[in-house]
């Protein structure tokens, strides 16, 4: 009996599939395939033969994420989907598949000569000759993330530099064997970078930062969190250079000064994102410079700035009225004051959402009751700020949610 409800229901779904394939043309089904993910594919081409060739096409496959499947993906599954969506793929993420070598990216780039975005973060066992083999077949190449690839050297930068002149985003955070010989070869084969991430890189220093600002002057976010050895000099060329900045992170780099916030406050009025982590020499001076005249700052991560009081807030507050997301942790000199012009300012009501006062000793519960005004406030971080009790804490989630319902 079961066997002949099987076999009932087998006929059922062929004959609806044959149905599928009569009324739809086979150009409306592969419009319909192109819009389902990697797993979906898969699951199609299981259903029939006519399914299989539909689902396996190469225009199915031109943007692939094997995320996901990470701890599956072995070298012969790139070179498979490689062979199978050729000219078409343009955007493949390798994100964390550890077992994908250069024998599988070479393959690979000799396939898919029209790739555009390139994950492969975490691919530890890649080396230069996947860069190499990418320069020599893959001159559509725009975007290219390397993050953690220690055995990637400034070959494969030269490399890059020389093949792939449509390269305009790149990340090398972590990759250890990278120089300023390297960033070098890279800044002046690509001069469409609007891009460069280098995070966690003690090696970039001054000279890199001018390789890049002298050949790349289109750079809109740039990325040099724990350059510790980076002064002003290098930050006043940036600058003057690349004067369409938005995105810009300088956590960590210990060294700079005032002068650097000078500078960008003066050529970089575009600035959106900007962080400062751990740069302790910054004062309520170089805020108010760029709270004067960068008045698109949206996102600021000011911790461990520990020089800055509330003066810097009351520039923010009127010279900010988009910022949305401020960090302010350890900075110990800001107290209630400072709050409560930041919960007066324009962008309180309207965009602040984020708001991070962890180890601020001097707020009090008069802080959180400024901040009643602050009705899209999502989070608010006050980990061991002492002074806080859980009566305040209590208040203003109320406050808050009453101010909610109010508008709506």
């Amino acid at each position: 009996m079961k066997n002949s409800q099987n076999h009932h229901g087998q006929r059922n779904r062929v004959e609806e599939e044959a149905l599928i394939n009569l009324k739809l043309p086979k150009e409306l089904l592969l419009r319909i395939f192109s819009f389902l993910d990697v797993t979906a594919l898969c699951r199609c081409a299981q259903v029939s033969s006519s399914w299989n060739i539909l689902a396996l096409d190469g225009s199915n496959w031109q943007r692939i994420d094997l995320f996901n499947f990470q701890r599956d993906i072995e070298g012969a599954v790139v070179e498979n989907i490689a062979r199978r969506s050729g000219g078409f793929l343009k955007k493949l993420s390798l994100r964390g598949c550890q077992s994908v070598g250069d024998n599988a990216m070479k393959t690979f780039s000799q396939q898919c000569h029209n790739i555009e975005d390139l994950n492969l973060d975490k691919c530890t066992r890649i080396t230069d000759i996947t860069c190499i083999s990418l320069a020599r077949n893959g001159r559509k190449l725009q975007r290219l993330d390397l993050t953690s690839c220690s055995n990637i050297t400034d070959e494969s930068l030269k490399a890059l530099g020389e093949g792939c002149p449509m390269l305009n985003h790149i990340n090398i955070s972590w990759c250890d064997s990278v120089t300023e010989r390297g960033i070098e070869k890279l800044a002046h084969g690509c001069t469409k970078l609007r891009t460069f991430i280098a995070k966690g890189r003690s090696f970039i220093d001054n000279e890199c930062v001018v390789h890049l600002a002298n050949y790349c002057p289109n750079l809109e976010a740039v990325n040099f969190n724990g350059a510790v050895a980076l002064t002003d000099e290098s930050i006043q060329k940036l600058a003057q250079s690349c004067t369409t900045l938005r995105y810009l992170c300088l956590s960590g780099c210990v060294n700079l000064t005032d002068t650097s916030l000078l500078t960008l406050a003066q050529h970089c009025t575009r600035l959106s994102t900007f962080e400062a982590a751990s740069c302790s020499q910054f004062t309520d001076n170089g805020f108010q410079a760029l709270a004067r005249n960068c008045h698109y700052l949206e996102k600021m991560d000011l911790e461990d700035c520990v020089l800055i009081t509330d003066t810097t807030l009351s520039h923010l507050a009127v010279g900010c009225p988009r910022l949305e997301q401020l960090t302010l942790s350890h900075c110990e000199l800001i107290t209630d004051d400072g709050i409560r012009q930041l919960g007066m300012a324009p962008c309180a009501a309207e965009h602040l959402t984020i708001l991070e006062l962890d180890n601020c000793p001097l707020i009090t519960d008069a802080s959180l009751e400024h901040l009643v005004s602050c009705h899209n406030l999502q989070r608010i971080e006050l980990y061991d700020c002492q002074v806080i009790t859980r009566a305040g804490i209590r208040r203003l989630r109320v406050s808050l949610i009453i101010m909610l319902i109010i508008l709506i």
